[in-house]
């Protein structure tokens, strides 16, 4: 598979990420500048809940964005997802804060989380269609492995962004300007993923059958139900172990915020290098479910040893290393299980199929999980909560993981 391929498909994908990951650093500078309030926990929880909106479009932008790709072809749905992101992310970037016009502003940073949210939708699973179409077949987990490999790397780049930002720049700094930088900077990529993207050559459809969103919907229910369960240990762990384990560290820890950014930088590598060796090792197995359940139940092991070790004060350089370590054992089969999803449908529906159970399983179990997390640690005192909430969703994706469909019709079939 040409690389070209390759960077087309994760440029998209990274940019998304990215721009998730410099809000959720930024989320109390940004708190404090759109949504004030005489609470700085009130202007917080506003801020989180913001975020949150960016995942409130998903399911109509992976339903209306993936019945696209399989309607006129993948090409034009990456294009029309990776403009609307441009578009939001510029929002943000030059949007006027609140002293300057006041509810105008709140208005404009939800607006623009709105458009981030639906190009989401869509994006993700059209670009894991692209990939795994292109690949072939005894490599299908490792090439999309890297669609999954630029969301992190770009999850790295917003963190030593970040870090670099807030080591270099005074506090008064980085409320004046200094935060709207790494917005800037997400826009300056996004023209070279829109120039891949637009000379990208799709394979050709052989499918038979007309696409049809209704018949996804109708006949499809059962495989996307599960499907958007697989979501939850995945999705749980990265926005809680690389976006919100900032805030978590800083706020409810009281460890410095630049200790907290490296926690995000460490996580976000320790997956990247995880990702392409268990997918090399899931394309050799029969099934896409053996590395899966072996990740699982060891991640329900050791979830409350790190956070145990976490809460009673561990040094700065071991919370790292195990919030680190622990974020490559939950998250690094994050392709092998997209290629499942990928494989359960046909040629003909697959991009609509994956984007809705990526999309809605993102939204339920992700985009207003650190909100809620906060939420729980203020109303019981418990420093514990983000391990229950993860427990909680490992126990979702495995029952998941077990119902799933594998290859329940020939890969490519049409039917």
């Amino acid at each position: 598979m040409p690389w070209r391929v390759i960077w087309a498909a994760a440029i998209g994908n990274g940019l998304i990420t990215y721009d998730f990951t410099v809000y959720s650093f930024s989320a109390v500078i940004i708190g404090k500048l759109f949504f004030p309030a005489d609470n700085p926990m009130a202007s917080l929880l506003l801020s989180l809940l913001t975020f949150g909106a960016g995942f409130a479009l998903r399911p109509i932008g992976a339903l209306l964005i993936g019945h696209l790709a399989d309607r006129k072809g993948r090409k034009p749905a990456l294009l029309l997802s990776i403009a609307l992101m441009l578009l939001g992310t510029g929002v943000i970037a030059f949007a006027p804060t609140y002293d300057a016009i006041g509810v105008s502003a709140m208005l404009l940073m939800v607006g623009a989380r709105l458009i981030q949210g639906f190009a989401a939708g869509g994006e993700i699973g059209v670009a894991s269609v692209v990939l795994m179409e292109l690949a072939p077949r005894a490599q299908r987990c490792f090439i999309v492995s890297w669609r999954s490999s630029s969301q992190v790397l770009a999850a790295l780049l917003g963190a030593l962004v970040g870090a670099a930002l807030t080591f270099s720049l005074s506090p008064d700094a980085m409320l004046a300007w200094g935060w709207r930088l790494p917005f800037i900077l997400g826009l300056l990529l996004g023209p070279v993923g829109w120039y891949l993207r637009y000379h990208l050559i799709e394979q050709a459809s052989t499918a038979p059958q007309r696409p049809s969103l209704k018949r996804v919907l109708t006949q499809r229910v059962r495989t996307l139900c599960l499907g958007i369960a697989l979501m939850a240990a995945p999705t749980s762990g990265i926005y809680l172990l690389v976006y919100y384990m900032p805030t978590y560290l800083v706020r409810s820890l009281g460890l410095s915020s630049g200790v907290s950014l490296l926690s995000a930088c460490a996580s976000s590598l320790a997956i990247v290098i995880t990702l392409p060796l268990l997918a090399r090792l899931a394309d050799r197995q029969v099934g896409r479910k053996p590395t899966q359940y072996a990740t699982m139940l060891a991640s329900m092991l050791l979830l409350f040893p790190v956070f145990a070790l976490l809460v009673e004060g561990v040094r700065e350089v071991a919370s790292i290393l195990l919030i680190a370590g622990y974020s490559a054992l939950l998250m690094g089969n994050n392709a092998v299980m997209t290629v499942m999803m990928v494989e359960a449908f046909a040629v003909q529906e697959r991009a609509t199929g994956t984007s809705i159970m990526y999309s809605v399983g993102v939204t339920l179990f992700g985009g207003f999980c650190p909100f809620i997390v906060t939420w729980l640690i203020h109303a019981t005192g418990s420093l514990m909560v983000p391990a229950w909430y993860l427990l909680g969703a490992l126990c979702v994706s495995l029952y998941a993981l077990y119902r799933f469909p594998e290859n329940p019709r020939p890969a490519d079939s049409a039917i």
